[in-house]
């Protein structure tokens, strides 16, 4: 951020030509400025990820395209979710992205982006509800990527209790920030799916939605 500049002319002194000469003073203020966000819009986060992507990670889906979830500037964030049942294996990929533009009072849209991300990250760990959260930071996903994995207890429409492993995948694009949250069960007779699994799928989905920005 450029910070103010004042030039003052001196002035010279009259005790050698009896005269007062002074140049005249001049000021000059240059605005804050913050450097230009790299990205100006996202893409339909539901058209980030190709259907061969999508069926790996979410067997059996019943809607390939997916499910547009919230309102509002898709220019600004957007979010997609998938979901599929394969006999008793259930996996549910749900796709985010948020957009920072730079600003001179808040700053960059690359730190607010860092900010934001924080932020994701943050939400997992302070829920007393996620159980087991395990954190890494991740080389190759944009320009900083963290994940994270725990396990979380939920109740079906029957009020029985199933046991979820959970998979989330923050990453950092310049000023986009992209979050995907992946999550599998083993109903019945299924298996759980492992952490390892559910991170390096996530990594992929991460990968192609991060492509995707232009």
């Amino acid at each position: 951020m450029a910070l103010p500049v004042l030039l003052v002319a001196g002035c010279s002194s009259d005790s050698d030509s009896g005269e007062e000469s002074a140049s005249p003073s001049a000021s000059k203020s240059e605005a804050p400025s913050a450097a230009p966000a790299k990205y100006k819009e996202l893409p339909d986060a539901c058209k980030t990820l190709s259907k061969d992507t999508v069926k790996e990670l979410t067997p059996k889906t019943d809607n390939e395209a997916g499910k547009r979830i919230g309102t509002g500037d898709t220019s600004d964030s957007g979010s997609c979710l998938w979901s599929g049942l394969d006999k008793y294996d259930y996996r549910q990929l749900t796709v985010s992205m948020k957009r920072f533009d730079s600003d001179t009072a808040r700053g960059t849209g690359n730190k607010l982006a860092e900010g934001h991300m924080q932020q994701q990250i943050d939400e997992v760990k302070e829920n007393k509800d996620n159980k087991g959260v395990k954190s890494a930071n991740v080389d190759g996903v944009g320009d900083a990527a963290t994940s994270l994995t725990y396990e979380l207890k939920k109740k079906d429409d029957k009020g029985k209790s199933e046991e979820f492993r959970e998979e989330r995948l923050v990453a950092r694009t310049a000023n986009v920030v992209v979050v995907v949250d992946y999550e599998g069960a083993g109903f019945e007779d299924g298996k759980t799916p492992s952490a390892d699994d559910l991170k390096k799928k996530a990594e992929k989905a991460a990968k192609e939605v991060i492509k995707s920005i232009k």
